[in-house]
């Protein structure tokens, strides 16, 4: 049976805000990209994010992010790489502590937001997050978007390089995601969104915002906890999947 893994954002909310609904979501989803502190996430948050994946079964990764809190990560900063290197290092360095004292650990890497966008082709700044995934555990894949220059560096320095989709936004013809600053950005119909899910999964397809294909494979699909109606959009695109045959399981 053929096996895709589905992958959230998590542990995002702040002290007394609460964003998304994480412990719904772990019923849906396989892999769980937790907030490291940067853009979102407090120790405590943080902690009991991974012993909620732990109680699901579901893998924890860590999402790191530019030192951004108040923009929630979705800002480019302009910082030289040894500090990104510095700072991506240390946000996996503190999951792995509150990982491990909940009995699992950091079983992969994926930056969030503007970092995650910028790496797609700003060469500095993915070998930066490289160099610190190497430097921590040369072992921990990198979840990333297919055909990023991140993607090509991890490769070339002997990383193993996952990539994914994204459920819940809109691509360009180009196979980057469109700006959330975009009408359409993201897709809220979860009928839609599953069925687009579907076809990429067994068809290695996805239609961009123009009309045209796009090709891509991806061992990996990303619901975004804090899109509105997040909960029935995992479960819509699990049972979609499997309902096609397609099993889901983590890619670690």
């Amino acid at each position: 049976m053929p096996q895709i893994d589905l992958n959230s954002d998590v542990g995002e909310s702040f002290g007394s805000y609460t964003l998304g609904d994480d412990a719904a979501i772990f019923r849906s989803v396989s892999s769980a990209n937790v907030a490291c502190g940067f853009h979102g996430g407090d120790p405590s948050i943080i902690a009991q994010t991974c012993r909620d994946a732990v109680a699901a079964g579901v893998t924890v990764g860590a999402h790191v992010s530019y030192r951004d809190l108040v923009g929630f990560g979705r800002r480019f900063l302009d910082c030289s790489p040894t500090e990104l290197a510095d700072d991506v290092l240390y946000q996996i360095g503190g999951l792995e502590a509150m990982a491990r004292s909940s009995g699992t650990a950091v079983r992969y890497v994926k930056p969030h937001g503007a970092l995650y966008n910028t790496i797609v082709h700003h060469t500095a700044h993915a070998r930066a997050v490289v160099d610190a995934v190497t430097a921590f555990n040369p072992e921990l894949p990198l979840l990333l978007l297919p055909g990023s220059v991140a993607a090509g560096i991890a490769a070339d320095q002997g990383l193993r390089v996952v990539t994914e989709a994204f459920a819940d936004r809109a691509y360009t013809p180009a196979g980057t995601l469109v700006s959330r600053r975009e009408a359409g950005a993201v897709l809220k119909d979860e009928a839609e969104v599953a069925r687009r899910m579907v076809r990429l999964a067994t068809e290695g397809t996805l239609t961009a915002v123009d009309g045209t294909d796009l090709r891509m494979e991806a061992a990996s699909i990303c619901v975004h906890s804090d899109t509105p109606g997040a909960v029935a959009m995992a479960a819509a695109v699990r049972a979609g999947l499997e309902d096609a045959g397609i099993r889901i399981g983590a890619f670690v």
